[in-house]
């Protein structure tokens, strides 16, 4: 999720941070993100084998929310994990863009809130390379999905019980269009998600 150089600022064509299931006839509409946004053969979700994202016994809960946002944007993956800790404990981790966060996304170095207002946030984050992004977009527990031009940032969690289950989706965003750019997006995703898990390890040793 490394942005690029150049003027960073939202612009047409990408999800508004706070939208909800696309217009009907887009691409991914009511769908999980795959390589192309469509769904997977047999109508399955990733790691949820038979489960369809319009199944009307799944709860509509943010962590589905995020897969038809990223279904609406060609190209995104979308990667799932079951996390052994409360809801409380894990986004303490990924909700803190200035501390936490920099710590588990493998390319990002620090991001600096400019701006809160309700949910509604505005930051600057800087990748390992250098490399600047303008973002906007909503925070709140349970959800975020922040965007640039170059950037998007799309992160849920849900509570299961004991446990939590989080998604995560994003990638190097194509100017002017809906479309992430797909390549070494899902391993990127997934040493997040790794690195997410031992983080939170970490934070419940004594």
């Amino acid at each position: 999720m490394t942005p690029q150089p150049g003027h960073d600022a939202p612009d047409a064509g990408t999800p508004a941070p706070d939208a909800g299931t696309p217009e009907p006839g887009s691409r991914g509409s009511g769908s999980t993100a795959g390589g192309d946004g469509g769904a997977p053969p047999g109508g399955g979700l990733p790691g949820l084998p038979g489960l369809a994202a319009d199944d009307p016994a799944t709860p509509f809960d943010d962590i589905r929310r995020l897969r038809v946002m990223a279904g609406a944007v060609r190209g995104a993956r979308l990667v799932e994990r079951v996390v052994p800790a409360p809801l409380a404990e894990v986004w303490a981790v990924m909700g803190d863009l200035e501390g936490e966060f920099g710590r588990f996304q493998p390319d990002m170095r620090r991001v600096r809130l400019l701006r809160a207002d309700g949910d509604r946030v505005e930051a600057l984050a800087r990748s390992r390379y250098g490399l600047r992004a303008h973002l906007r977009g909503v925070l709140r527990p349970g959800w975020c999905w922040l965007q640039s031009r170059f950037l998007i940032i799309g992160m849920a969690a849900a509570a299961d019980g004991d446990t939590t289950r989080v998604a995560l989706t994003g990638g190097l965003r194509l100017p002017g269009r809906a479309a992430v750019v797909p390549f070494g997006t899902r391993g990127e995703l997934d040493r997040a998600l790794h690195r997410l898990e031992h983080r939170i390890h970490d934070r419940r040793q004594p």
